[in-house]
């Protein structure tokens, strides 16, 4: 008795109820259908665009191993296909209608798709996958589709399978007659195509499900239903986002007499008998793409969008628009083609290419651009700017790309500004390319190697400079005890770029050391800083897990500061209050000890201040602005900065910073220079961070004589910092389906900028003003697809926007303390979205539905502190009196 128990469970597990068990000399015919739904991610299928493919499926045994029964060769006959809409749509609306299955496939595709297959199953799994080798591989990812259903296993547990999907982790939960598979299709191995943004929070998150529950009878299925679900989201923008669903039903609907089994020791011989034209394949899909067959050339489109490019423009929505068209197509051509516009175009143009080139990041587009642009010509550094500056904001950068820079650096330059650029993207790129885990990539030791070891020798402080702002963009842990020296014991610019280059590192890697040196900068231990230096310190202090003792000396200093740094340390300590920083709660503990809180150090004077506000506060990411401006004792502005930071629950986004610095301008109006800055150059100057990529300063004047030069000549133009458009969200994935099409989902936005800044006198007036001014349009487009060769089905969603930023400071030092007005506006904002969902034959036939919504953002001037919006009243106060009072 004991022993018939065991050879029960013995054949229990390796008999046929370890894999799907087909009778002898039976046909099982099955219903089965396959449809696809494309929609936005909250909306019922019921009105999503999408297609359904039905047809009869006949499977019968062919052959069984006689040394093991649950080795099987079963045939599978797709029969009677029909192609119609996934939901019921009104005659006009339907694109299949009057249209035979034969027509809206295709004769020679219809042929090969009821070909039938053959699949040797070992224990309810896909051994050999046997098809006819040249069929369009269109129709052999159909029946891999199919075929990949008839994998399954009879007990609970996991393994990995390879199927359509590639090699996947799959887990089965078996109850009684009914098997449920889940599959992993974020560890699925197979060849896919796609990238993604470099920052996440420009990025599209995804989420992919599948699901397959098989229902049994006699060993053998009575019915699949399978399902896969793929939701892709905008992280800036949740509401932009889009799903594909993918539905595969099988059921069993009678079984009939069949033909007898096939007399044969070995598999071979049954194909062979069979069919000597079968070959074995494997289950996974083979790479499809249907080609498009009437589009425009890559010159035709340029021209359809050319005249949205021009430089007057670029403030516009379209231009955005149009630069996401024009970089699609580029990314689907040759080298030739690319080369054949760039030589062609004019000067007002250009520019605009060489970004859409750039951007394209493909092989054949960096060939193209790297062998139109010679940077022995100086007269073409405008086009060698764009190129660089499209290499610095690249989406996801190659190895190569950092290669031919590096090569182009170690190379002759005739502009200099060029080679500081070039060096300065480079950074940026490591940083870019360590982020992804290459950092052991020969290109970027290389690179990493060249910016050290060339900084270790530098002696010219522009050779100083050039490298350390590259190491601003790399961000490399290695580069950190160069920076302390240079923070330490370098001048002027030098020490200020290196203490604001540190400033940029996350606060995990602001090790004891680093502490401990700017706590030596800031309280002056070793030597006299400029305040510009000593106050970026102080905020690396505050801004990562400063001790109580740290909290409390910065405290204790404020009152023995020259005056306008002292008013700044305040504002500097109250914002960390009101905005609530991670070390707040030390600096409120801190304030309890009555030697650091009192009046006398809570009431110092000057017009030096910090502030940050929120921009937006929304459930996908929130942003911030702060302004912090430092005046010297005279009234002149030592430093202006305004950042916009992005971010949500996990990731920031340095959006925008621009920095405006001005030094030994006393001069001018004849007042004593602050301790420690009686011997420094005239000097102003602007340096903007966009996106994370900190850009080549701009310098307005340097020195005496080039100051009252662009004083006397001043237009009160303010000055570009940077032009042009920006790829920022460049997110593309194509998707295996189980049912067989292959999906894509590609969102791009792009951004077109104008950003300026200037710096005004007036010795009549006693007045100087800076500006900065912010324009940008965005245009963000997602398309998600499904292509099945025979019919295209998906949603197109479009965003614009166009909006202006300006930030402008008013200094009046006529009297003291002096009157300092500080403004952020941004002005009313038109704001659209568009979505249209399709289906489209090869044959032009279209069926389209559209939705769309236009709002406007109102303007809005940002609160600052109640201070500042009691001195622009004075100031404007002042100007209007003065007005009326010139005679």
């Amino acid at each position: 008795l004991v022993n018939s128990k065991m050879l029960f469970v013995f054949v229990f597990r390796t008999g046929h109820t370890t894999g799907p068990s087909l009778n002898n000399d039976k046909l099982y015919k099955f219903a089965y259908s396959a449809e696809v739904y494309v929609d936005r991610v909250k909306a019922s299928l019921q009105k999503s665009a999408g297609y359904r493919i039905s047809s009869g499926v006949d499977v019968n045994l062919l052959w069984r191993n006689p040394d093991n029964d649950d080795d099987q060769l079963i045939k599978i006959t797709i029969k009677d296909v029909q192609v119609e809409n996934v939901n019921e749509r009104p005659a006009a609306e339907n694109i299949f209608k009057g249209k035979s299955t034969e027509k809206i496939i295709g004769k020679e595709y219809l042929e090969a798709l009821q070909r039938p297959i053959v699949l040797e199953l070992v224990r309810g799994k896909v051994k050999t996958f046997y098809s006819y080798q040249n069929e369009p591989g269109f129709t052999q990812n159909i029946k891999r589709g199919l075929a990949s259903l008839f994998q399954l296993q009879l007990h609970s547990g996991s393994s990995r399978e390879v199927d359509i999907s590639g090699k996947c982790n799959t887990t089965y939960h078996v109850r009684q007659d009914q098997v449920t598979k889940i599959k992993d299709l974020d560890s699925c191995e197979i060849g896919k195509k796609g990238f993604t943004s470099h920052n996440r929070i420009l990025d599209v998150n995804t989420k992919a499900t599948s699901a397959t529950v098989y229902v049994l009878e006699d060993s053998f299925i009575k019915s699949i239903k399978a399902e896969e679900n793929f939701v892709f989201l905008l992280n800036y923008r949740r509401k932009t986002g889009a799903k594909i669903v993918s539905k595969q039903r099988l059921e069993l609907k009678s079984i009939q007499a069949g033909l007898g089994l096939i007399a044969a020791k070995q598999v071979s011989s049954v194909i062979k008998t069979l069919d000597p034209n079968y070959v074995a394949m494997s289950l996974e899909a083979e790479p499809v793409k249907s080609e498009c067959k009437k589009c425009p050339s890559l010159s035709e489109h340029w021209q359809s969008i050319r005249e949205h490019m021009h430089p007057d423009k670029l403030s516009k929505a379209e231009a955005a628009k149009s630069f996401l068209s024009f970089i699609q197509k580029i990314r689907k051509a040759t080298k030739e083609e690319i080369l054949k516009i760039i030589r062609s175009e004019n000067k007002e143009f250009l520019p605009q290419v060489v970004d859409a080139v750039t951007s394209a990041q493909t092989p054949e587009s960096l060939e193209a651009i790297l062998e139109f642009l010679d940077f022995k010509d100086a007269s073409t550094s405008i086009l060698q700017e764009r190129f660089l500056y499209a290499c610095g904001f690249a989406s996801h950068p190659s190895e190569t790309l950092l290669k031919s820079l590096t090569e182009k650096f170690k190379g002759d330059v005739a502009n200099e500004e060029i080679r500081e650029t070039l060096v300065i993207v480079m950074g940026a790129l490591i940083r870019k390319l360590c982020d992804r885990g290459g950092c052991k990539l020969p290109a970027v030791v290389e690179a990493k190697r060249l910016i050290l070891n060339r900084l270790e020798k530098a002696k010219k402080d522009d050779n100083v400079q050039m490298y350390l702002l590259a190491l601003k963009n790399a961000l490399l842990p290695e580069a950190i005890p160069v920076l302390l020296k240079y923070a330490e014991s370098g001048e002027g610019p030098i020490s200020s770029l290196a203490a604001t280059t540190l400033q940029r590192y996350d606060p995990s890697f602001l090790t004891k050391e680093v502490k401990e040196t700017m706590n030596r900068i800031y309280h002056q231990t070793r030597k006299v800083h400029e305040k510009t230096v000593r106050t970026t310190a102080a905020a690396i202090i505050l801004n990562s897990n400063p001790s109580y003792m740290e909290v409390k000396n910065i405290l204790l200093s404020i009152g023995e500061l020259p005056m306008e740094m002292n008013k700044y340390m305040l504002s500097m300590i109250q914002d960390i209050l009101h905005f609530e920083m991670p070390s707040s709660k030390t600096v409120r503990k801190v304030l309890k000890d009555m030697r650091t809180h009192n009046y006398d150090r809570f009431s110092k004077m000057g017009s030096s201040s910090a502030y940050t506000g929120y921009i937006t506060r929304g459930p996908d990411v929130s942003s911030t602005y702060s302004l912090d401006i430092l005046y010297s004792g005279s009234g002149i502005l030592r430093r202006s900065n305004m950042n916009i930071h992005v971010f949500d629950r996990n990731t920031e986004l340095h959006a925008i910073q621009v920095v405006i610095e001005a030094q030994g301008l006393e001069s001018i109006i004849a007042a004593t220079p602050d301790e420690g800055e009686e011997n420094l150059d005239s000097f102003a100057g602007m340096s903007a961070i966009l996106f994370d990529f900190q850009l080549r300063p701009v310098t307005f004047f340097q020195g005496y004589g080039d100051l009252m030069s662009k004083m006397l000549s001043a237009t009160g133009d303010p000055m570009n910092v940077v032009k042009g458009l920006v790829l920022l969200t460049d997110y593309l994935q194509e998707i295996q389906l189980q049912s067989g099409p292959t999906a894509s989902a590609e969102f791009l936005g792009g951004l077109a900028i104008d950003i300026s800044g200037g710096m005004e006198f007036s010795l009549w007036y006693r007045e100087s003003k800076t500006s900065v001014k912010n324009r940008v349009a965005m245009f963000i487009a997602g398309n998600t697809e499904v292509d099945s060769f025979f019919i295209k089905t998906g949603m197109e969603t479009t965003l614009e926007a166009e909006t202006a930023l300006d930030f402008i400071s008013t200094v009046q030092f006529s009297q003291y303390p002096f009157l300092v007005c500080m403004q952020m506006d941004r002005v009313e904002s038109p704001f659209r979205t568009h979505m249209t969902k399709y289906e489209s034959l090869p044959s032009g036939r279209r069926y389209t539905a559209r939705r769309g919504k236009t709002a406007t953002l109102a303007g809005n001037e940002y609160p600052l502190h109640q201070e500042n919006s009691n001195m622009c009243k004075k100031v404007f106060g002042a100007k209007s009196d003065s007005a009326g009072s010139w005679f």
